[in-house]
């Protein structure tokens, strides 16, 4: 099914979703990639405050290129989501929902999106340029010393996905591969 969303991406929303629907998100998402998680998790550890509220958040996990003249942001492809399963787990703890970037995820992150009713999302790898049209504003917000791993803000119109993993924690590449497999077995 496809979906038009405007975030955050709240805990009901996120309920309307299921693996396999196409969305097209509009609204205010987050950059972070390991380096800034392992930032983030640490200040929580801490206790101190986040450098955003992750509050019904989505988070893309992307290292951007730098801009060219002209233009918001440069190349904006996801990252293979794995390297932020240490982390997802916790930011889903205190607020974060939606994860974006592409490739397995390990049970704990399901069972915490479970937990929490979070949704992860699909971007197409390889499609940064195409991605980076769907962004319309770029805010650096901390960690500037991580460069392209800095936290920003993003405000993006439309941008094309794929549930993946469902808050009920329904897989699309398990149901796809199992339903390909008994189609190639008939």
């Amino acid at each position: 099914m496809e979906k038009h969303i405007t975030l955050p991406l709240t805990e009901e929303l996120a309920k309307t979703l299921h693996a396999g629907d196409t969305v097209y998100l509009t609204g205010t998402i987050y950059t972070s990639r390991d380096a800034g998680h392992k930032r983030m998790c640490e200040a929580l550890a801490k206790g101190e405050p986040l450098p955003m509220d992750p509050t019904d958040a989505t988070i893309y996990y992307v290292g951007p290129t730098p801009a060219k003249p002209g233009q918001v942001i440069g190349s904006a492809g996801p990252t293979t989501s794995g390297r932020m399963d240490a982390y997802a787990p916790t930011m889903m703890s205190v607020g974060a929902r939606g994860m974006i970037g592409k490739g397995a995820r390990l049970p704990e992150v399901i069972e915490a999106m479970k937990k929490y009713n979070g949704v992860y999302f699909g971007a197409i790898g390889g499609a940064g340029a195409l991605l980076a049209k769907c962004i319309k504003k770029c805010e650096l917000i901390a960690y500037e010393d991580l460069g392209a791993e800095a936290l920003r803000k993003l405000y993006v119109e439309d941008m094309p996905l794929v549930v993946i993993i469902d808050s009920e924690g329904k897989n699309l590449y398990e149901d796809g591969r199992a339903a390909y497999l008994a189609q190639r077995n008939k």
